[in-house]
């Protein structure tokens, strides 16, 4: 996949097929623009775009109310990548875009930069300063310029909408087998491992400390059964989130403890976490024994969970 983040190389790629949008979750509301995106492109022999954005609009627009995000950037790009969308558009939401016309959008972005001959969006597509620009308008507006829109409905889940902040919702809740329903994957946080306090080596579960920058939504403190992804090989695992106060309050973050294995060095390698099932929240222990009792029952539960 191609990954560009100007306008002037967008204008090499010749006739696009294009979607837009947010793309916060690549959950099963974007894939199906995505699928769409793809048919679209190889019926009429377009190159596939996906256009977004470096940042959510919040950040910029109403930065008090801003939410962490489902995925980072790099997380993203993969999943899009993985999609099989030819390219990927970021463009800089700042001050200029976002005062942008409707209009003025249109023409600078999709029909002078992208040729676009298909534009695939969702069925509350907003678009211009103020989110002025709907659908009907984007309709009228292929008209004007020459290019054909396609509306892809919502995708819904036991009634519910599919979207970031019901996905967000849930795993603040610790539902991560729900949010894996709406999201069409399972959740992950992916990131680089690193050097920890040692301390879950000293009472036989060492851990595996993600940085704190890594990608992926934490959900709700506490314990998940789960899988580590480290050079192509999944080790079963247990994910405990949160602080470890039983020791000493740290900044909050995720660590993972491979289970029924030894010797695996993942130090400073990227990994990626992936959240199957909730096991317990986050509890504070009156002492280590206590604490090993917990985890041993958080370990036979994920052997369970996991089908070990």
């Amino acid at each position: 996949m191609l990954s560009i983040t100007d306008l002037n190389a967008a204008r090499q790629l010749g006739p696009t097929a294009v979607t837009i949008g947010k793309f916060d979750g690549i959950h099963r509301g974007h894939q199906a623009l995505m699928d769409e995106l793809l048919n679209s492109a190889q019926k009429h022999s377009l190159k596939s775009v996906l256009v977004t954005f470096d940042r959510h609009p919040d950040a910029l627009l109403n930065p008090t109310n801003l939410k962490l995000p489902l995925i980072g950037p790099h997380q993203k790009a993969e999943l899009v990548s993985a999609a099989g969308v030819e390219v990927l558009l970021t463009l800089e939401f700042d001050e200029a875009f976002a005062k942008q016309t409707a209009e003025d959008f249109v023409l600078e972005v999709l029909v002078e930069a992208l040729n676009a001959k298909v534009v695939v969006v969702g069925e509350d597509f907003r678009f211009g300063a103020g989110g002025a620009g709907d659908v009907s308008l984007l309709h009228d507006l292929g008209q004007r310029y020459g290019f054909e829109v396609r509306i892809v409905p919502s995708a819904t889940e036991a009634g519910l909408k599919v979207s970031t902040s019901a996905i967000r919702d849930l795993l603040d809740l610790g539902d991560v087998s729900k949010a894996s329903q709406l999201l069409g994957r399972t959740h992950t946080t992916v990131g680089m491992i690193e050097h920890g306090l040692k301390i879950g080596r000293t009472i036989g579960f060492p851990t595996a400390n993600m940085s704190r920058d890594a990608e992926g939504y934490l959900p709700l403190d506490g314990v998940y059964a789960g899988w580590l992804v480290a050079d192509g090989i999944r080790y079963p695992a247990a994910h405990s989130v949160g602080i470890n106060e039983t020791f000493q309050a740290v900044p909050r973050l995720v660590e993972s403890h491979v289970i029924d294995r030894k010797g695996v060095d993942l130090y400073d390698k990227v990994v990626t976490l992936e959240y199957v099932e909730f096991i317990r929240a986050s509890a504070k222990f009156d002492g280590v024994e206590a604490l090993v009792d917990e985890i041993n029952r958080d370990v036979d539960k994920s052997r369970v969970i996991l089908g070990l």
